[in-house]
């Protein structure tokens, strides 16, 4: 490859990046709250943005995490992260469910027009 090619690469590839980042509108932040499931958090069959209407029903599970678990696989749900009143969508599925009913530390970049967490990091905290 000749040198023109490998330094217009090279400015095509530091063009990109520049792009991705202001067009992500964000820097990384740190987010903590506890791994839910958008059904409870967002008051479709919940009262009180919880999971204590279902865990008293005794028919879906005895914990959080066990709430948020069914929620998903059989009512449509999804893993959010909820942050006092605030409920936030995350792109990585997989860890949330991991994570289902724990507090959590986040570390990630908010889309705030989608208002979905791109997840870097995520570790239960120890203080459950």
């Amino acid at each position: 490859m000749s040198h023109t090619k490998v330094a217009g690469a090279r400015m095509a590839l530091l063009l990109a990046s520049t792009v991705f980042c202001f067009a992500g509108g964000g820097s990384e932040q740190v987010f903590r709250g506890e791994i839910a499931d958008s059904q409870c958090a967002l008051n479709v069959h919940s009262l009180s943005r919880s999971h204590q209407e279902m865990l008293k029903k005794h028919e879906i599970g005895t914990t959080a995490g066990e709430c948020a678990r069914y929620c998903v696989r059989n009512l449509g749900g999804v893993f959010v992260l909820e942050v006092k009143d605030k409920v936030y969508k995350l792109d990585n599925q997989e860890l949330a469910e991991k994570n289902a009913g724990l507090k959590v530390k986040v570390t990630g970049v908010l889309d705030p027009e989608t208002n979905i967490i791109a997840v870097h990091t995520m570790e239960p905290m120890k203080d459950q």
